[in-house]
């Protein structure tokens, strides 16, 4: 049972939206139950069901609106709240000197790619105080592989001017740990910008709820 002065809403606006579980954050956002389930309840049903708040809001139609009380209208919410928060993040993304603020790159990431269902190849071009100048799909690929050419990436860095790079793929099974083949391309990258001084920062794999940085591997 919950009781009303603790509700999410007057939590969020006492102590605000940080301090809110997973549970309260989709409460509010579903408003109201359905008969005889109070909404917390139901929120708690739905993590349950898809296990994480990310796979709620990552659901294919047809499996979110499978969900008794779930629908069209809510899986175009919950849509349009992931695409609002990716925007959100490539907006602050832009102001930002990534490297000082890594959580938000990552985050921007994870947004951008974790839910895709096949393998793509994203970068970051950075100017030589680290500040994002913009960020470009650049590969895209099967749902096991993405063919990479280190010329096309070293192109596009002189064309934008950049400095450095940050790059990122997504792996769609879900497991974020590096192939050999992933190491091999890196280097290969790091190789041809290094011609041209541009150096590679970092290089993101993003999984489902996980990621490996090269350079936390001490592999840059």
């Amino acid at each position: 049972m919950w009781i009303d002065d603790q509700a999410p809403r007057e939590k969020l606006i006492v102590s605000g939206a940080e301090a809110l579980t997973d549970v309260e954050l989709l409460a509010i956002f579903l408003r109201t139950g359905l008969p005889g389930v109070h909404v917390m309840a139901l929120s708690e049903q739905l993590l349950h069901h898809f296990g994480s708040l990310y796979h709620v809001m990552m659901a294919e139609q047809r499996t979110f609106c499978a969900v008794k009380g779930m629908g069209v209208v809510k899986f175009v919410q919950f849509q349009a709240v992931a695409e609002l928060a990716l925007r959100l993040y490539a907006t602050r993304l832009v102001k930002e000197k990534a490297m000082l603020n890594p959580d938000l790159t990552l985050r921007y990431l994870q947004s951008a790619l974790a839910h895709q269902a096949r393998e793509i190849f994203t970068v970051l071009f950075l100017d030589n105080q680290h500040r994002v100048i913009r960020h470009q799909e650049m590969f895209a690929g099967t749902i096991a592989s993405v063919e990479v050419h280190p010329r096309e990436i070293v192109r596009e860095a002189l064309k934008a001017n950049a400095a450095a790079l940050i790059l990122a793929h997504n792996h769609p099974s879900g497991d974020a740990e590096p192939s050999s083949a992933d190491r091999m391309i890196t280097t290969h990258i790091i190789q041809a910008c290094a011609l041209m001084d541009i150096r590679v920062l970092d290089h993101l794999v993003i999984g489902r709820g996980e990621y490996v940085s090269f350079a936390e591997r001490g592999w840059i």
